[in-house]
């Protein structure tokens, strides 16, 4: 894998999360305009996997989206040349979530390579088409939608 265009400390500039929510670990990829790549390595240390399921570890979908929908946010706030370090008032909403397709379990030792391709940017509406894969298979798949305002 290549070295990461953006590490986690600025990756931690651009989003609010903190563990352990915080569900992107590196940016692979940024075209301007276009896409960005991230990675998630998903660990059994993960506090959700404690209940999710004990004698089967699943990461949860709602979090494979979750992760997606980050990367979609960096992108964005990238786009906008903001950082949540920097200007905290300056949120990234989730606003919707369709076709979600959830097409293999994610476990852990897997690492999670999320896709958010820009399809419309309207005023401070963001809207993305998703994937997000492991070892080049297929696991999720969704289109979301995001604004940006003040919180």
């Amino acid at each position: 894998m290549k070295s990461p265009l953006m590490d986690i400390q600025e990756i931690m500039r651009y989003l609010p999360h903190r563990y352990p929510f915080l569900l992107v670990d590196k940016i692979l990829e940024i075209t301007p305009g276009s896409r960005i790549v991230g990675c998630k390595n998903v660990t059994f240390n993960e506090p959700f996997f404690a209940g999710h399921f004990p004698s089967f570890p699943v990461m949860p979908g709602v979090l494979i989206i979750e992760a997606m929908a980050q990367a979609g946010g960096i992108f964005a706030l990238d786009s906008l040349n903001l950082k949540a370090a920097e200007d905290p008032d300056t949120k990234i909403f989730f606003m919707s979530i369709d076709k979600a397709r959830f097409r293999k379990p994610v476990q852990p030792g897997d690492t999670l390579i999320m896709t958010m391709e820009l399809i419309n940017q309207r005023r401070n509406i963001w809207k993305f088409k998703g994937r997000a894969e492991v070892d080049e298979t297929l696991v999720c798949e969704a289109e979301m939608m995001a604004s940006i305002g003040k919180g």
